[in-house]
């Protein structure tokens, strides 16, 4: 258990580049250890290719390329695939042709919210093969919500036919402040949730590798990979809610500061700000209680159909949010924030968001909505479990010969 490290840089192979041939390593080991990695990068970048071709790709020789895909092949890694019907060569056989065994293991990507989990199933190429999502009661105690988690992974692989041995990573991503070993050092969004060992609690059940992380945090590698950041490496993700957070990526990297609190804007009001957020979204005298997301959405509700003091109060709310955002993107200077998280009036931050960004901002970033919507976090998490196999699979070890 522990935690991914997310750079895209590694994670991006092309197969015209040509950047796949220039690793270079000393003693033996090292060096079939890099061959292996060099090889399976590059089938990994096509759907198939021939000994040939992966001569020519990566620059090794060719009785080095054939020891490759030999231990890849009994590694499980690569299969040979059938040449097309029809397909002769000048003289003889067609070339064998060798593709990436995406299916040959598979990731998990969990989110544990207050009012949800949810698994995103992939194979080792992080095509998603299924999701599973139970609603959970917000007073949920740790062991309850965690049950839950178990019962909708166990759906989720049940009815995708895969054994739970095929799991090569799991990722979670949850509220709260998280450390390198997957502990919650402060989560104050679920009950029983800060001082939790959510690694360990989540080893138990897997057998493979868990990665604990941030939800904003996950949220923010999960647009950068499939959603509104894909085109940008200077970024903040805002996760918007009664207590917002935030995740940031600074030339492509995940931003977590030096105790893995980067980010956490929703602390912002303690710095000798009076209003509270029970103060700022109350239609009354009274701060509203209880303040949960239910409540707030039935004052969203109300400001949309014209009631003057929910439309007093969502503005309250939303310049507050936008004061929390513009204080980070002051700090960061990112190219994009994305906006995401909780449905409800988040088209009313926007605008809002681009003016007081426009005050402040030399150049103020783009100001966009989340593409992933609520399946961001656990595609982020899922992102995180493939990072952690893709380094793992680029530094085969042990299994796999190469002999210039």
């Amino acid at each position: 258990m522990g935690r991914a490290e997310y750079d895209p840089a590694n994670t991006r192979t092309s197969w015209e580049d040509g950047t796949l041939g220039r690793l270079t390593g000393g003693d033996p080991s090292l060096l079939r250890r890099i061959n292996s990695a060099v090889v399976l990068h590059a089938l990994r970048a096509t759907d198939c290719a021939t000994l040939t071709e992966i001569t020519r790709v990566t620059g090794l020789s060719r009785p080095t390329v054939e020891g490759v895909v030999e231990g890849l092949i009994e590694a499980g890694l690569v299969v040979e695939k059938a040449a097309p019907e029809g397909e002769t060569r000048r003289q003889g056989r067609p070339a064998r042709r060798f593709r990436f065994r995406a299916e040959a293991g598979h990731l998990l990507g969990l989110e544990i919210g207050p009012h949800r989990v949810a698994a995103l199933l992939s194979d080792l190429d992080g095509r998603i093969m299924g999701a599973q999502a139970k609603d959970v009661d917000e007073t949920a105690s740790a062991d309850e919500r965690l049950e839950r988690l178990r019962t909708a992974v166990a759906e989720l692989l049940r009815r995708a036919g895969v054994a739970r041995g095929s799991l090569r990573a799991v990722g979670a991503a949850t509220p709260g402040i998280v450390e390198a070993d997957g502990t919650v050092r402060l989560g104050t969004a679920l009950p029983g949730w800060t001082g939790l060992r959510l690694g360990e609690r989540l080893s138990r059940s897997f057998k493979c590798p868990v990665l604990v992380e941030n939800d904003a945090n996950a949220a923010a590698v999960a647009e950068h990979w499939k959603g509104s950041a894909r085109d940008s490496d200077d970024m903040v993700f805002v996760l918007a809610g009664l207590s917002p957070g935030a995740g940031s990526l600074i030339g492509g990297r995940l931003h977590r500061g030096f105790g893995g609190a980067a980010g956490e804007i929703g602390a912002l009001h303690l710095l000798g700000r009076e209003a509270t957020p029970e103060t700022l979204l109350s239609t009354t005298d009274e701060p509203l209680h209880p303040l949960d997301e239910q409540a707030v959405a039935r004052v969203f509700a109300r400001a949309r159909e014209g009631d003057l003091r929910a439309r007093a109060a969502v503005d309250r709310f939303i310049q507050r949010l936008v004061h929390d955002v513009a204080a980070l993107v002051l700090a960061l200077d990112p190219e994009l924030v994305v906006v995401g998280g909780w449905a409800a009036g988040l088209d009313g931050v926007l605008e809002p968001l681009r003016q007081e960004l426009a005050r402040y901002c030399l150049r103020p970033p783009k100001v966009t909505l989340s593409l992933l919507g609520e399946a961001a976090v656990a595609t982020g998490a899922l992102r995180l479990a493939l990072d952690h196999v893709e380094e793992q699979l680029f530094a085969v070890e042990g299994t796999v010969t190469a002999r210039r």
